[in-house]
């Protein structure tokens, strides 16, 4: 998982029969939204529509989906969404980004902890994202 300002991504495994996406990120953003307003976070302009519907300035309106085919697609997945903060320009590599699965999984020994990392001015191998539809998951 990989929490950035204005959206999240997410690898989930929901129970065998189960594929209610919709209402796991509903519940998700509703939980999240309310504390992180309580405490001061910041939120974006709410539009007409947004407050007609009940809808607050933290997230995007919409969500992605994709179920994962292969243990290839698994991983260029799990690539795209620890990059994404590296890609927004958010952070300098992955290892950097708090808000982040990423040293979790250097823990599991998924990664190495300088996985398409510039930090000593090398110069970075990107991941393979072939086959992704990378705009529908921003």
């Amino acid at each position: 998982m990989v929490l950035l300002p204005d959206h999240l991504h997410a690898l989930w495994t929901l129970p065998e029969g189960d594929g209610d996406f919709s209402m796991r990120f509903a519940v998700l953003k509703k939980s999240f939204t309310e504390r992180w307003l309580k405490e001061g976070g910041w939120e974006g302009a709410v539009s007409g529509s947004r407050r007609r519907n009940r809808r607050r300035g933290v997230w995007q309106r919409r969500f992605w989906e994709h179920v994962i085919r292969d243990q290839d697609d698994f991983n260029r997945h799990l690539n795209y969404i620890h990059y994404n903060p590296v890609k927004h320009g958010l952070a300098s590599c992955p290892h950097v980004w708090a808000h982040s699965t990423f040293m979790r999984w250097v823990k599991e020994g998924a990664y190495s902890l300088d996985w398409c990392c510039g930090c000593d001015g090398r110069r970075i191998t990107l991941p393979d994202f072939d086959g992704m539809d990378e705009k529908a998951m921003e």
